[in-house]
């Protein structure tokens, strides 16, 4: 069966959708971003009262009740997860580095999945673009990370977000190449968030084809978001549609979007789109210069 090369993001999987389903929907562009660099940046909670008020947002049930972000675009799965055997996701005990996203977009709640990551301020959160930003459009509201989530739990306490930042390919055009997204936590107590949680090193510009283990909240078909999965393979190249991602198989379905996908020991991409027609199978972007140079920024902030 010839599959669509129609990119479905925010799925975190190759889901099967209806043919109706489009990419995510256009928005206005932000005036607050772009620069020379390539960098979209955005302040989030600056002040104390916004990052009590943040935290205060996010209970146990509105972060148990908070949608894959895919559900935007009303996108509907079919067929059940599982069926390519070297690509099922596995239920893992949740880890520190790993969490939760949890962010508003356009009046809604929504989640994703992200990672602590390793920086010179010790405060970086790595995501998908399309977690932190409409692409092209708005960035999102109510941003937080909650580590080691657990059916509603925040055991390291709920994090909020000083800045988030993106690709400008992303940002203004939607670029999956470039879908991946950073979040300058703010410090609670007083630390850092790598020095509470601990984190994973970042990498770029690494051979192609390695072997990943893929980690993430999946919220769709029989997963209910709630607990940490994983799904382990070699990747290999697009060679169903036009983009320079890679291809892992997983049967992780919407929340587990923005992911890390850790190799050697390192973060290396992250759980961003899907094509329609394609089971199982997820994409994650290259981490080349493009993606380097946002994460520079984020590090220093």
């Amino acid at each position: 069966m010839k599959v669509t090369t129609v990119r479905i993001a925010l799925t975190g999987a190759a889901l099967l959708v209806s043919a109706a389903v489009a990419a995510p929907a256009q928005a206005a562009i932000p005036t607050d971003h772009g620069n020379s660099s390539g960098v979209a940046s955005h302040s989030a909670a600056l002040s104390k009262a916004e990052q009590h008020r943040i935290a205060d947002y996010w209970t146990a049930d509105r972060m148990r009740n908070a949608k894959p972000i895919e559900a935007r675009y009303g996108i509907s799965a079919k067929g059940k997860p599982g069926a390519t055997s070297s690509g099922k996701a596995v239920e893992v005990p949740t880890q520190p580095e790993l969490g939760k996203v949890f962010f508003t977009m356009g009046g809604s709640n929504y989640v994703c999945s992200g990672t602590s990551t390793g920086s010179s301020n010790g405060d970086v959160v790595t995501t998908a673009g399309h977690c932190v930003n409409e692409g092209p459009g708005a960035f999102v509201t109510n941003f937080a990370f909650v580590p080691a989530y657990l059916d509603g739990q925040a055991p390291y306490g709920k994090w909020t977000a000083n800045t988030l930042l993106t690709t400008d390919g992303w940002a203004q055009q939607g670029d999956f190449d470039v879908d991946t997204g950073f979040a300058v936590m703010n410090e609670l107590g007083g630390k850092s968030l790598n020095d509470v949680v601990g984190s994973y090193p970042i990498a770029f510009n690494l051979a192609r084809g390695l072997t990943y283990d893929a980690y993430g909240y999946p919220a769709a078909q029989r997963y209910d978001g709630q607990e940490l999965w994983k799904c382990t393979g070699s990747v290999r190249d697009d060679t169903w549609g036009t983009s320079t991602d890679q291809a892992l198989p997983c049967t992780m379905t919407g929340g587990s979007s923005g992911g890390g996908w850790i190799t050697g020991g390192k973060l290396n991409s992250i759980n961003s789109f899907g094509y329609q027609g394609l089971k199982d199978t997820m994409f994650g972007p290259y981490f080349g210069s493009a993606i380097q140079a946002v994460y520079s920024q984020a590090s220093t902030r």
